[in-house]
């Protein structure tokens, strides 16, 4: 099957790609290389491009003629989107729509979306279900509820459909250690903690160990990334097989603390590291757990590495393999 991913040369596309290689789909990839790695994308057919490049994507859709496209390229910091809500905009929402128009103009009538749980803001209720409001509370949230929201119109206007997977905490490494998460600069919890295990960081930040929860910091459902990408295979074949358009939540169903991961991490490197409190940061819910019941009966998806600890050992095999 032909598929195009568009920044599959990041942390979450690289190993769809390296699942849809191995399986063996015909796979290119789009990448600008800003956050992504060329190395990442195995054997797959890599094309640099923007997709502000509206000339060269119509091309690219027009001679390879995916059966479905997913879509993966977006900025995806929230302090930073905060900070700077146009660049996020411009990035993610516009630069969304112009792909989706692209895929319509040269009928493309499959799509997978690289979504967020940052749609819901502060859920009023946990685990948090498809059916909760949508309420961003920062621009990176609205800037995927936005694409999310043209995806619903395409489908009501045409044969357009699409699965949008709204991501918890996406985390860990392929267990072979060749690929992993690599952000420059890095804003994810555990590959930061595991940055101060290394000696890398001097310490480690706590933002905010005053919210309502188990210990006072916040709490998230980190789903390893190999089950992430493995929804999005069965995403793809579900839209292949006819399957009608869907958000699903893809997560574990419980969470973990920020104080928890900071004791997994000591645990399975066995080093101590320098631990630091700041106040909260803007944006930042205090607890966010996925219902994923919905995507594992209609995707029929059985994660295989629903365990912090296996987790976090993955993302350090690949920090270590990385580092020497």
């Amino acid at each position: 099957m032909k598929v195009l991913v568009t920044g599959g040369a990041g942390y979450i596309g690289s190993h769809v790609v390296r699942q849809l290689i191995a399986r063996g789909d015909d796979v290119l990839v789009l990448d600008n290389l800003s956050n992504g790695h060329r190395e990442s994308v195995g054997t797959a057919h890599l094309e640099i491009m923007d997709l502000a490049d509206n000339a060269g994507l119509n091309r690219v859709l027009q001679e390879f003629q995916p059966v479905a496209v997913m879509h993966f390229a977006a900025f995806i910091e929230v302090s930073k989107s905060v900070q700077n809500p146009l660049k996020y905009y411009q990035n993610n929402t516009a630069k969304g729509f112009a792909l989706l128009a692209a895929c319509v103009d040269a009928g493309i009538r499959n799509f997978i979306f690289s979504s967020s749980a940052a749609v819901y803001g502060n859920p009023v209720t946990g685990p948090i279900p498809e059916s909760a409001p949508l309420a961003p509370i920062n621009p990176y949230g609205f800037s995927k509820l936005f694409v999310e929201q043209a995806l619903r119109d395409l489908s009501v206007a045409s044969d357009f459909r699409y699965v949008a997977l709204r991501y918890f905490n996406a985390a860990g490494a392929d267990p072979s250690g060749e690929i992993g998460e690599s952000h420059d600069p890095e804003s994810h919890l555990i590959p930061l903690i595991l940055k101060a295990a290394a000696g890398e960081r001097e310490n480690i930040c706590i933002f905010g160990t005053d919210y309502a929860t188990k210990d006072g910091t916040c709490v998230r459902d980190y789903v390893h990334v190999n089950d992430l990408a493995d929804a999005h295979l069965k995403a793809l074949d579900y839209l292949k097989d006819g399957g009608a358009s869907h958000f699903f939540n893809c997560g574990y169903g419980h969470g973990y603390s920020v104080r928890e991961v900071v004791e997994t991490v000591r645990q399975v490197t066995g080093r101590n590291f320098s631990v630091l409190e700041a106040p909260r940061r803007v944006g930042d819910p205090a607890e966010l757990v996925a219902d994923s019941s919905r995507m594992k009966e209609i995707l029929k998806w059985k994660p295989q590495f629903d365990n912090l600890v296996t987790i976090v050992q993955t993302a350090w095999n690949w920090e270590m393999n990385r580092r020497y």
